[in-house]
């Protein structure tokens, strides 16, 4: 891949602001990094569009984020590279060697999304999942940050009641690389019964839990200044070890509001009250399940970015919603979400925060203008597919001054 000549070093900034001193800034430990733009005026990105509706809506975010940048001032250079079942098609493999340097050697990578019925049956380390699991182990990306925003265009579109849903921002911080995903011994066996078994470590290090602490207290200090922290701390052992080490952590941020909440709570409190959160740490499977079930409340999975950050290296931008192969090829497919997670890109992944907004109001005047793909279709608005969407948001990018 080739590389910019004559890069400056790289500036570090803390939750996507440049980094400038403040109460916010510990820059003597170790904080998740988000780059700055500096002086810097070209960037080398990283696609892997991946399977099932991948290709389609990494093909609009592509386009969005290119107008972004030459509306900025400046270049972004793209190389498509192969993850996932695509991967395994091609090479035999979820995550090809070639595709983990490029990444690495990238200032950002943009992902699709990976998997499919095709590869449901092959053994594990033949499955799309595993190559998404390798590459975020590769790049270091222990931080995943999952906005659950309702916008008023799509308030209706919620299964929750008007009042219930709207208003709802919310921002799940799961950490990533650890946790049951992870967690060694694994594997199968047999009981004293002689019975088959399956068997996962739901494993933590303090290390691994005060790094996406400091994350998530950062985070919330310039949202609304409350953190609620979620585990199960009443039955498991890594949990207690994880609250223990979060309240610890708190001590350094008195200026944000801890709160516990056991996860069956908090799963029901998400249905029920959602608006009484405004950050939300916890580990890795709760994050998972937690971070599904916040984006329904938005009215669609499709509409909802994420960013998986590190301490240093690239980060990596990925829509939550799967590869949906039912719709795959058909211009079904709802892009927002990989257009708006193209925007946590600029503004967390490269620093360009004005880029993002850009392509964040895009989106809300194609909202505006009335037009929706079937997922949050409406009565009265204008149902279009993939391509038709992308062309909507790119027009309201070219009418900005």
């Amino acid at each position: 891949m080739a590389q910019l000549q004559a890069t400056p070093p790289r500036t570090l900034c803390l939750s996507g602001r440049r980094s400038g001193g403040g109460a916010a800034m510990r820059p003597q430990r170790p904080m998740v990094a988000f780059r700055c733009s500096a002086s810097v005026r070209g960037y080398n990105i990283t696609l892997l569009p991946g399977d099932g509706i991948g290709p389609e809506v990494v093909a609009v975010a592509k386009d969005a984020l290119s107008v972004a940048g030459s509306k900025e001032g400046f270049e972004l250079r793209f190389q498509e590279m192969l993850m996932g079942g695509a991967a395994l098609d091609a090479v035999g493999v979820p995550l090809p060697d070639e595709t983990l340097a490029a990444a690495r050697n990238s200032d950002a990578i943009l992902l699709g999304a990976i998997g499919g019925y095709k590869w449901d049956n092959n053994e594990k380390h033949l499955k799309p999942e595993t190559g998404l699991l390798s590459i975020r182990a590769g790049l270091g990306v222990f931080a995943n940050l999952r906005p659950a925003t309702v916008l008023p265009q799509l308030v209706d579109a919620s299964t929750l009641k008007k009042e219930v849903a709207e208003g709802v921002d919310i921002m799940v911080v799961r950490e990533l690389t650890g946790g049951i995903y992870f967690g060694k011994p694994r594997g199968f066996g047999t009981n004293d019964k002689g019975e088959e078994i399956g068997f996962n470590t739901e494993l933590y290090a303090v290390s691994e839990i005060d790094r996406i602490a400091r994350v998530a207290f950062e985070v919330a200090r310039k949202r609304g200044g409350k953190l609620c922290s979620v585990d199960k701390a009443n039955v498991l052992e890594a949990s207690m070890l994880w609250r223990k080490r979060v309240s610890a952590i708190a001590s350094e941020y008195p200026d944000v509001e801890l709160s516990h909440m056991y996860v069956d709570n908090a799963a029901m409190q998400l249905v029920r009250n959602p608006k009484q959160f405004d950050t939300i740490v916890t580990n890795n499977i709760f994050g998972d399940i937690l971070s599904d079930e916040a984006s329904m409340i938005t009215g669609s999975i499709g509409m909802l970015p994420s960013a998986s950050v590190g301490e240093s290296g690239p980060g990596l931008f990925e829509p939550i919603h799967g590869s949906a192969p039912d719709i795959a090829g058909q211009d079904k497919a709802n892009p927002l979400a990989t257009i708006l997670s193209a925007a946590m890109l600029l503004k967390y992944g490269l620093g360009l925060e004005s880029a993002a907004k850009r392509i964040e109001a895009a989106v809300t005047e194609t909202l505006d203008n009335g037009f929706r793909t079937g997922d949050i279709y409406s009565p009265g608005t204008t149902l279009v597919g993939c391509k038709r969407m992308g062309e909507e948001v790119l027009k309201a990018l070219d009418w900005q001054k």
